[in-house]
């Protein structure tokens, strides 16, 4: 046996296995059981092991995944995961989980416990359609009472969310990037006595940062970073503060999704609790292409290279 810490996509696979065959759970999505195991992060069993596989109507499916949490799950638990393995399949999905699944629990006293999977990547550089497909979506759902949303990256940060689901009854969000599915370590914070800045990254953006961070030491120019993997809710704490307080330069939240959403939302509760400036980096305002040339990806190491040398400079 290989003494190798388990990668994240092995972290959501075994714990998805032992949920269908130790605690009666299911499974809805489409292609489940091909095209990689949705880049081997669900396990190979059968329909009577609990992975149902739904037809190619995304606007539908996320009904009958909904339904059958609402509905307690016949002979199971009553819970049921939820797997969008695309993440711009959100835009037809997300009618029901956010129009009902987060609000039930609410108005009729009756909760949908659904987890809701999304698999995020980069445009053309990964499995995508364009701008069908592609980037992160966690932002469309921020804004709906009743639904808790968390972006991990580290198999330790997905587990922390698995468990808040089953500790609630409320429908959870787990926004993915595949980028993240080979991780098998933790990643953590990076605080400084004397920063130039503070960057507080979300989902593959964090990865680019600490790409990023080396050239920038190179130029003298000292960075925090702060981790951020729980988006709602954002726990605005001395975790943040601090090291944001001792910043020359004030911070930056760098998504994953465009800027008009999650991110301005983070950085605004963050200004509530401090004189220090937080700015915004994400995707760009403008819809992306089918090729390499119309990506519209998230923040590289180079754009925030440029972005926070621009900043310290000034």
């Amino acid at each position: 046996m290989s003494d190798k810490k388990p990668t994240l996509a092995e972290t959501i696979c075994e714990t998805t296995r032992d949920y269908l065959l130790n605690h009666q759970g299911v499974i809805f999505g489409q292609c489940l059981n091909g095209a990689g195991q949705v880049a081997g992060t669900v396990p190979e069993l059968t329909e009577e092991q609990g992975v149902i596989e739904l037809p190619m109507a995304d606007v539908m499916d996320s009904g009958i995944a909904v339904g059958y949490a609402y509905g307690n799950g016949a002979n199971r638990d009553g819970r049921a995961i939820y797997l969008v393995r695309y993440a711009g399949f959100q835009w037809f999905n997300s009618v029901f989980l956010a129009n009902f699944a987060s609000k039930t629990k609410e108005m009729s006293g009756r909760p949908a416990p659904i987890l809701i999977r999304t698999s995020s990547s980069d445009g053309s550089t990964g499995p995508s359609i364009g701008p069908v497909a592609s980037s992160s979506i966690h932002g469309l759902f921020v804004r709906n009472p009743g639904m808790r949303i968390i972006a991990p990256m580290t198999p330790g940060e997905w587990v922390n969310g698995w468990d808040a689901w089953l500790d609630r009854d409320d429908p959870l969000f787990i926004s993915e990037y595949r980028t993240g599915y080979g991780i098998r370590d933790e990643i953590p914070d990076i605080v400084h006595d004397n920063p130039d800045i503070t960057l507080f990254p979300i989902s593959t953006t964090r990865l680019n940062v600490l790409k990023a961070l080396p050239v920038l030491e190179k130029e003298g120019i000292i960075c925090n970073v702060i981790h951020l993997v729980w988006l709602k809710p954002c726990l605005i704490n001395q975790r943040i503060l601090d090291p944001l307080e001792k910043s020359r330069h004030g911070g930056i939240v760098l998504d994953s999704d465009f800027e008009n959403g999650v991110s301005k939302c983070i950085a605004c509760d963050i200004m509530q609790h401090t004189s220090r400036k937080v700015r915004v980096m994400g995707l760009e305002e403008r819809t992306s292409g089918f090729a390499t040339h119309l990506d519209n990806l998230p923040p590289t190491s180079e754009k925030i290279y440029k972005c926070v040398k621009n900043i310290v400079d000034k």
